[in-house]
């Protein structure tokens, strides 16, 4: 069945994933269940638009988290970047210098482990692709740890939500600890979102993890000096304008007009552009799972996967022990 699905003429497979894409926005679904339609399609049909999918899922990602801008505070948001900001410089350097140990302990090529290890401390594929370039990393080093920050991103979003509400874990630590041990921003938003109905472990989760973004420019700074290497700095700039969403909506709310929509309801536009960041990164998280493949699993290989779940655990742990004694 899997095979006969594969061999369909691409005509068929673009209709088939034009439905589901068009049912994840229909349905409302949740983004867990969005995550797995997009794994269903890419490992039953393929992805038929799979040339495009890496430049739609970063700038609908980068869109979709300015537009959650407008439904935070700033006082709030300062708050949470104020109290995490320490626990972030900690956690990113103990993950750093055990990503080296694994590394070198299970003989990893040292740009792959570099780059597992940065995906893994600050926001995973962002991490590596501002990283790779810097160090010189080939295709085949580039595909290792994408697939393997994918795998364990994908697992995340799934298995964190039900974790936190074992343990008993209040909006605001689940925020901070899925912020700090899960690698993509998109999973992050994704699980907190899953979390509570309200929106209070959204916010703390999306700021701290934007803040942690930021170690983006020191980190990759520290690795052009110390590998003297001349290679270009991709900023994040994309995290300005989520500031200024933040400042915007704080500041200047009187000045939002009321709209009415017979879908929506009378909202802010505010509110609506909330809505759409909250839906926009549904849809990532579809067009993310869409992009995995059974190739892709089976070029990580086995030693890539342990150091990132070793590291995963690592950083899970201690984290979970901090917030649960000091949240």
């Amino acid at each position: 069945m899997k095979a006969t699905l594969l061999n369909l003429p691409n005509t068929a497979k673009q209709v088939v994933f034009i439905l589901c894409f068009l049912s994840v926005i229909v349905f409302n679904l949740p983004p867990w269940a969005a995550l797995l339609t997009g794994i269903f399609i890419a490992l039953a049909i393929g992805h038929p638009f799979l040339q495009h999918n890496k430049k739609a899922t970063t700038m609908l990602l980068q869109v979709s988290i300015v537009c959650l801008g407008f439904g935070m505070n700033l006082e709030h948001a300062m708050k949470a970047g104020k109290e995490g900001f320490l626990f972030t410089v900690a956690t990113i350097a103990i993950t750093l210098v055990a990503g080296y140990l694994i590394g070198k302990k299970l003989k990893i090529d040292d740009n792959t482990s570099l780059l597992i290890s940065n995906g893994t401390a600050i926001c995973g594929g962002s991490a590596i692709a501002a990283i790779a370039p810097i160090i010189k990393a080939n295709d085949s080093q580039m595909s290792v740890s994408l697939g393997t920050v994918f795998i364990l991103n994908s697992v995340a979003l799934l298995i964190f939500p039900p974790i936190g509400h074992y343990l008993g874990l209040t909006p605001e630590q689940f925020g901070t600890w899925c912020a700090i041990a899960i690698h993509d921003t998109s999973s992050v938003v994704g699980a907190a979102t899953n979390y509570t109905p309200d929106n209070q472990a959204l916010g703390i989760a999306t700021t701290i993890k934007l803040e942690r973004a930021l170690w983006i420019i020191p980190i990759a700074l520290g690795t052009a000096y110390f590998r003297k290497s001349t290679g270009k700095v991709k900023l994040p700039y994309f995290i300005f304008w989520f500031i200024v969403a933040i400042v915007v909506s704080t500041y200047l709310p009187q000045y939002v007009p009321q709209l009415n929509y017979p879908v929506w309801g009378e909202q802010t536009l505010f509110q609506y552009l909330y809505a759409a960041g909250r839906k926009g990164l549904v849809i990532t998280l579809f067009l993310i799972g869409a992009g995995l493949s059974v190739k892709t699993i089976q070029q990580v290989g086995f030693k890539p996967i342990l150091q990132g779940v070793l590291l995963w655990i690592i950083i899970g742990t201690l984290s979970l022990i901090v917030i649960r004694g000091v949240i």
